[in-house]
C-alpha cells in the first residue's frame, strides 16, 4: 500500500514497497497501521488509500475516507407550540398595537383585530410567545413528520372505539327488540320462516365461535357494507393446513419443475399414480381442459381479429370480445352445415343407409348369358354397361360430337365442326372450310410481310451526310456555299439569343443531328482563347 508521503522514492525503494505489498496481501506480512492503532486493508486500491496533498498527510490513514469536516449545530428538536414566555401588565413600548405582545407587530398579528388596539387602552395585553430558530440538517428539512406529537393521534383512537362501541351497543338492543317482537307475534306458534330460521342459525353459529379453536381455516368473517360492494354475508378462508405443497407431493430431483417465484408446477409430480387417487396432476391439467381452453381460444381469436383490422382488445373491453367470439363460433358452424349439405345434394351421402344399385357396384351379375362364335348374343339379356352419375353423349347447339373430342394447338373443341368455343353454335362442314380458308390467308398475309421485310432490309439505305467531329478535317470534304451561308446566319442568330436571356424561349427543340455546313459554320464562329487578335473580331 502506498504511503501518504509523497517523497521522492529510488528504483530500489520502488521495488520493496511493491514487495511489501504484494506481502501483505498474501498474508505474510502484517497489515499498515494508521494513525489510530486501526490496521488498513491491504486489498483497498491505492487511489482511495492515498490521502490528497492539500490534507497533508505525514502517515498512512483512511481519515481523508471518513466525514472528517466538522458538523454544524444540527439539531431534530421542533418548535414548542403555544409557550408562553412573558405575561405584561401594561403595554411596551415597540409592541404589537393590536394585543400588545413584544414577539411581533401589528401586521403579523394573529389574533383577531381589536376595535380600539392594546396600545390605547393598555388592557388585555397578550403575553410573549417563545420564538425558537433552528438550523436543520438535509433529513430534518424534509421530514414531513417533524414535530409531530404521537399523542395527538390517542384523541382520533378514543373517538374511533366509542363510536364502535355505540354502534355495537345500538345493534344488540335492536336484536332485542326484534326477539321480543317475534316472542310476542308467535306466542308458541310454530310458523317461522325460512329467513328467520338462517338469521337464528347465523346467530347461533356466531354465538359458538372461538377463534382460539377454530384457527385459520373455520374463521367467519362478517362483510358490512364493505368497499367492494358486497353484502352482509359470511366468508370463510378455505385455505387448511392439511393440504400438501406441491413440491412435497414428490421429493425426487428429476421430478416435476416447481417454480418458486410464480409457485406453479406445469409438470404432474405423480405421473406413474392412480388418477382416482390424485388431488393434483399439475396445471396443465387445468390450462388444457374447462374453461381455460375457451379463455385460451378467446383469446387467440381476439389476437387475430385485431391484426385483422377489428377494434378488439381482451383486456379493454371482455364482454365486446367474447360476444364477437360467439357470433364467429356460430357463423362458422352455419357455414360447415351448409358446405355439408351442398357435397350432399351434389355427391350423395355415402354413410346413409341407401345401397347403391348392385350392377353399378363391380358392374357385373349372377345371370347366365350364352354367346355364338361371331359375339351374337344365344341366350340371356346383354349385360349392361355401368353408367356414371353425369349426363354422357348430351349434344348441344346442333353439335354431332361431345366438347373435348377435338384437340390441336393445345386447346379442347368439338370434333364435328372444329371450333375452340365452347357452348358454340356448331357450323359444320363449312366452318370447317371456312377456317381452313382463314387459315391459309393469315399464313399467306404473314409471308408477305416477311417478303417485304427483307426487301427493304436488303435495299441499300441513303446514308445521310452528317458532319465531321473533331479538329481535323479531311481534305476530300466539299461543303455547299448555299447551305453554309444559311448556317453562318443561324449560328449568329444563336449566338444572339445566348447574350440576350429575355429572347429564350420555354420550349426548345434539339436536335442532334448536324450537317457539315453547320460544323464547319461553328468553327468559323467559334472564339479562340489563345488568339491575339480575339478582341478585334467582333
Amino acid at each position: 500500500m502506498a504511503t501518504a508521503s509523497g517523497a521522492f522514492k529510488s528504483r530500489e525503494d520502488h521495488r520493496k514497497q511493491i514487495e511489501l505489498e504484494e506481502a501483505r496481501k498474501a498474508g505474510l506480512a502484517p497489515a499498515e497501521v494508521d494513525e489510530d492503532g486501526k490496521e488498513i486493508n491491504p486489498h483497498i486500491p491505492q487511489y482511495m488509500s492515498s490521502a490528497p496533498w492539500y490534507l497533508k498527510a505525514e502517515r498512512p490513514s483512511l481519515k481523508h475516507q471518513r466525514k472528517w469536516k466538522s458538523d454544524p449545530n444540527y439539531t431534530k428538536s421542533w418548535y414548542d407550540r403555544g409557550a408562553k414566555i412573558f405575561q405584561a401588565d401594561k403595554y411596551r413600548k415597540g409592541a404589537c398595537e393590536n394585543c400588545g405582545a413584544m414577539t411581533h407587530n401589528a401586521k403579523y398579528c394573529m389574533e383577531r383585530p381589536r376595535m380600539i388596539g392594546a396600545k390605547w387602552t393598555n388592557m388585555h395585553i397578550a403575553p410573549d410567545e417563545k420564538i425558537e430558530t433552528f438550523e436543520l440538517d438535509y433529513d430534518g428539512k424534509r421530514d414531513r413528520w417533524n414535530g409531530f406529537d404521537p399523542a395527538a393521534y390517542v384523541r382520533v383512537i378514543e373517538r374511533y372505539e366509542a363510536r364502535n362501541e355505540a354502534r355495537k351497543k345500538y345493534q344488540k338492543e335492536q336484536q332485542l327488540k326484534k326477539l321480543e317482537e317475534k316472542n310476542n307475534k308467535q306466542n308458541g306458534e310454530g310458523d317461522i320462516s325460512e329467513d328467520d330460521e338462517e338469521e337464528d342459525a347465523l346467530k347461533v353459529d356466531e354465538a359458538k365461535v372461538d377463534e382460539s379453536k377454530q384457527m385459520d381455516f373455520a374463521k367467519v368473517e362478517k362483510r358490512v357494507r364493505t368497499t367492494g360492494g358486497g353484502s352482509t354475508g359470511t366468508v370463510r378462508n378455505l385455505r387448511i393446513r392439511e393440504d400438501i405443497a406441491k413440491y412435497l407431493l414428490n421429493l425426487d430431483v428429476n421430478s416435476a419443475y416447481y417454480d418458486p417465484k410464480t409457485r406453479s408446477m406445469r409438470e404432474d409430480p405423480l405421473p406413474n399414480a392412480d388418477p382416482n387417487e390424485k388431488f393434483y396432476a399439475g396445471d396443465n391439467q387445468y390450462r388444457m381442459s374447462g374453461q381455460a381452453l375457451e379463455f385460451k381460444q378467446l383469446d387467440i381469436h381476439a389476437w387475430k381479429s385485431f391484426e385483422k383490422g377489428e377494434d378488439v382488445h381482451m383486456q379493454a373491453a371482455p364482454s365486446q370480445a367474447e360476444l364477437l367470439f360467439r357470433t364467429f363460433k356460430v357463423k362458422t358452424e352455419n357455414k360447415k352445415a351448409e358446405k355439408k349439405m351442398t357435397l350432399m345434394e351434389k355427391y350423395g351421402n355415402a354413410a346413409s343407409g341407401e345401397e347403391p344399385p348392385r350392377e353399378l357396384l363391380l358392374g357385373q351379375s349372377e345371370c347366365q348369358v350364352e354367346y355364338d362364335r361371331a359375339g351374337r348374343l344365344i341366350k340371356g339379356l346383354e349385360t349392361s354397361l355401368p353408367k356414371s352419375r353425369y349426363e354422357e353423349d348430351v349434344y348441344i347447339n346442333n353439335h354431332t360430337s361431345v366438347w373435348g373430342s377435338w384437340w390441336k394447338d393445345h386447346q379442347w373443341g368439338y370434333k364435328c365442326c372444329k371450333q375452340t368455343i365452347r357452348n358454340s353454335y356448331c357450323t359444320g362442314s363449312a366452318g370447317i372450310e371456312a377456317a381452313e380458308a382463314a387459315a391459309d390467308l393469315m399464313k399467306a398475309n404473314i409471308s408477305r410481310k416477311a417478303a417485304s421485310e427483307d426487301a427493304e432490309t436488303s435495299a441499300p439505305s441513303e446514308e445521310k451526310r452528317l458532319a465531321t467531329w473533331g479538329t481535323d478535317i479531311p481534305d476530300d470534304l466539299v461543303l455547299d456555299q448555299k447551305k453554309l451561308g444559311e448556317a453562318l446566319k443561324k449560328e449568329d442568330e444563336r449566338k444572339k439569343e445566348e447574350k440576350d436571356e429575355r429572347k429564350r424561349k420555354y420550349n426548345v427543340s434539339w436536335n442532334d443531328e448536324v450537317t457539315p455546313e453547320e460544323m464547319e459554320a461553328y468553327r468559323v464562329k467559334k472564339m479562340h482563347h489563345d488568339d491575339p487578335m480575339k478582341d478585334f473580331l467582333h
